[in-house]
């Protein structure tokens, strides 16, 4: 902004000078053509003479400012060619540096989304592992709880056997030893009776 903000005074300056010069070229030609077409009338020779040299030498010098003009037109054109080349080669060298920083950061960023990314990764494959092992775990347990069912329901079984054997036996204990109880009796009885008639009889003797 700078370069071009200087430069615009420098542009209408020499603007100014180059529409002086051809001005002044314009008018030493119109001076000679005035000089020829006024001389032409009166036939005389050294009017003409004078107004041939006179046109020659104002035609050589408007051409020689013209060709002056021309040549600080090129010069001033090659040096503008330099200017800008010069600033299109440093924007060109800024842009490099920018683009060379934006690419470096840029890579940064890459580099550190992909470790991110393995660490997700190996992140989810542990949790898939760990969900795995969870589920083999739970169906183990699972199969052991119905194993544990299955042999509940067995030792019930086996429980109920036993008590069912248990209670058949206690009823008939309990049957032998009302058996038992009876021929006690029966045989107290019987001892008593025996007893009395031994008493009769010793009563008797006596």
């Amino acid at each position: 902004m700078a370069r071009t903000r200087t430069s615009e005074p420098l542009n209408s300056s020499r603007r100014r000078q180059r529409s002086v010069r051809v001005t002044v070229a314009v008018f030493l030609l119109a001076v000679a053509t005035v000089a020829v077409l006024g001389a032409i009338p009166t036939q005389s020779p050294v009017l003409l003479s004078i107004s041939s040299v006179l046109a020659i030498a104002l035609g050589w010098a408007a051409l020689r400012i013209v060709w002056t003009e021309v040549l600080q037109s090129r010069r001033e054109h090659a040096t503008d060619r330099a200017a800008t080349a010069t600033a299109y080669r440093s924007l060109f060298s800024e842009r490099a540096a920018e683009h060379a920083q934006f690419t470096t950061v840029m890579t940064e960023r890459l580099a550190a989304s992909n470790t991110s990314v393995h660490e997700l990764q190996a992140v989810l494959v542990n949790a898939q592992r760990v969900a795995a092992e969870e589920a083999v775990r739970a169906e183990t347990a699972e199969s052991a709880f119905a194993a544990a069912l299955v042999r509940v329901a067995e030792l019930e079984r086996s429980i109920d056997l036993l008590r069912d054997e248990q209670e058949a036996e206690l009823a008939l204990l309990v049957d032998t030893e009302r058996g038992s109880v009876d021929d006690l009796l029966d045989f107290d009885e019987k001892v008593a009776q025996a007893s009395g008639k031994h008493a009769k009889g010793d009563a008797k003797l006596a």
